[in-house]
Formats: C-alpha cells, structure tokens, sequence
C-alpha cells in the first residue's frame, strides 16, 4: 500500500464518522470545559483553515459556473440570502428569544453556504457543480451580504460596525478561499504529486477543525447549554426546517431538474455555522455563538438523513421493473 492509498483511508475514515467525533468531542467539553475553553481565541484562525480547504477543492471551471449558468445559480443564492436571515428573524420575534441567543441564529441566517452543502448534494444525488457554484457565489459575497443582514435586523442590539464585521469575513473567509484556489492552481502545475495530497488530506483537516470549534464553543458554553431553553433549540430545528422546504419549493417553482432541486434544498438549507460561530464569538459573546455551534452538531444528523432519503429515491426510481404479465412463461 502505497503513502497517498494510506493517507486516503485515513482521511476517508475521518471524514465517514465526522458526526461521531462531534458529539464526542462535545460531550467531553460539556463535562470537562476547561480543557477546551483556551482554543476559543483561535476560532477565527481554525475557520480559516477550513476556507482555505474549501478552495483549495474549487477549480477556476468551478468558478466559471457561476457565469455560464446564472439563472439556476442566482436564484439559489437569492433564496439563502432573503429566506433563512428573515426566518431568522421571525422566529427571534415570535419566540422572543433573548438578545444573545437571537444575535446567533441571525448569524446563522445570514451566513452564506458551507462546503457540508456541497458534500450532502453529492451523496444525495443532486448536482454537485451547481450546488458548489452557490456556495462559491454566496462566500464570495459573504463580507457584504453577511454584515448588511445583521445590521439592518439586529442593529439595535449590536455594538459592530459594518466595516469590523466586513473585515473580520474577508479575512477569515474571502482571503482563505482565494488563497486555496491559487495554491492548487500552482501545485498542480509546478507539484502535482503534493496537489494530489494535499486534495487528499485536506477534508479530513478541515473536519478536525470544525471538530474543535465546536468543542470549544461547547466548553465556554457549559453552563448555558444544560439550561438552553428548549423553544431556543426548537427555533433553530425550524429555521433549518423552513431552509429545507424553501429550497425544494423555489427549485420546483423555477423548474429545475430534480437533481438541481436537490443541490438548491441543501443550499438554502444548510449554512456556514462555522464562520456563524466565529463572527459570534470575535464580536459578541460564547452564549451568542450556542445556537451556531448546536447547528454544526444537528445538521450532521438531519443532512445525510436527507440525503440518504433522496439517494434511495433515485435508486428506486432506476430499479428495473418486473413484466409480471410474462413472469414464469417459457
């Protein structure tokens, strides 16, 4: 076995229980905090290492998507962008959830699409260029979109300026993928063979990453996330909820095959809770960053539960039929 065959079963193993080690590694933080409580000053950083993953998998033919297919791409981008930061916050309204908590599930909302979109898509046997071009569209226009959202619903209660928030997403998201997309573009021409690695390894690092944020945001949460209210949790099952059914209904609506309804569904469904939970705790506080972190635990359950349902569908619709008129005749 060669050293990439191994690497790749490592990674591949990683990556296929990435939901175990999240609620391990959670419950852990919940019980023992201070073990996990100092990496909260490297969220941002750990994000960033997993932007710079996301682009090191986008190819300038990746990009080029956006371009020549516009229609199916705006209108996904257009749906994440309005529908999941207004549920957002008419769930913070009709809930009345306190100020911190609803500061987080309005990050959430208005956080573009993460690379789990692109992942769920694939497994659920929808089109993995299309729902990738969203998610690259959304991220790139992540600094001005996400800090608009926030501000024009939550102003009252934030003490950010546009500019900082801005600031904090290029550098943490914009900067990272644009980096990630150079680095392959030149590995692959000057070292192919560490391009190949490095495409190899990279998943699984990012995975890590997002394995420790949420530990850390769980161990400075401890305390609030044994007396989080339920509705507070509930909130945040709708929002995902309503981001699901929108997406499969505007991709229905706009007339789109059923594998691009299904890349849209995850798209509209499923957000950044990473960059969420970085925002939430570079600028407001850990409680804000709870529901955020919560998320990256909870769509690790319902998205490939989606997406195991829409692959079976597939295969269901593909199985061969039986002529039971001629069955058992010579």
């Amino acid at each position: 076995m060669t050293s990439l065959s191994k690497l790749e079963n490592a990674s591949d193993f990683i990556n296929k229980y990435f939901v175990v080690w999240v609620i391990v590694a959670s419950l852990l933080a919940l019980y023992q905090p201070e073990l996990f409580t100092w990496i909260g000053s490297y969220i941002s950083p750990l994000l960033g290492v997993v932007m710079l993953g996301m682009g090191l998998t986008l190819t300038p033919v990746d990009l080029k998507r956006i371009v020549d297919r516009p229609r199916d791409v705006v209108i996904g981008s257009l749906a994440q962008w309005t529908i999941m930061p207004i549920t957002a916050y008419l769930l913070v309204q009709i809930f009345n959830l306190p100020t911190e908590i609803g500061i987080g599930i309005i990050l959430l909302g208005a956080a573009p699409g993460g690379t789990s979109s692109n992942v769920m898509t694939y497994l659920g046997k929808g089109d993995v260029a299309l729902s990738i071009a969203i998610t690259s569209l959304t991220t790139i226009v992540a600094p001005i979109v996400m800090p608009a959202w926030v501000l024009f619903l939550a102003g009252a209660d934030v003490q950010v300026t546009f500019a900082e928030m801005f600031q904090e997403i290029l550098f943490v998201v914009f900067i990272p993928v644009v980096a990630g997309v150079i680095i392959r573009q030149l590995m692959e021409r000057k070292a192919p063979t560490a391009a190949e690695t490095s495409l190899v390894v990279f998943p699984s690092i990012s995975v890590i990453a997002i394995v420790v944020i949420v530990s850390a945001v769980v161990g400075l949460n401890a305390e609030n996330i044994l007396s989080v209210s339920a509705i507070a949790v509930a909130a945040m099952i709708i929002h995902n909820t309503v981001g699901f059914g929108s997406g499969y209904a505007i991709g229905h609506a706009a007339n789109m095959p059923e594998d691009r309804i299904r890349a849209c569904t995850f798209e509209v469904g499923l957000q950044n809770s990473g960059l969420a939970t970085a925002l939430a705790v570079a600028f407001f506080s850990p409680l804000t960053a709870l529901l955020p972190a919560l998320f990256s635990v909870w769509m690790l359950i319902v998205g490939p539960t989606l997406a195991t349902y829409f692959a079976r569908k597939t295969d269901d619709n593909h199985k061969p039929q039986t002529d039971h008129s001629t069955a058992g005749t010579d």
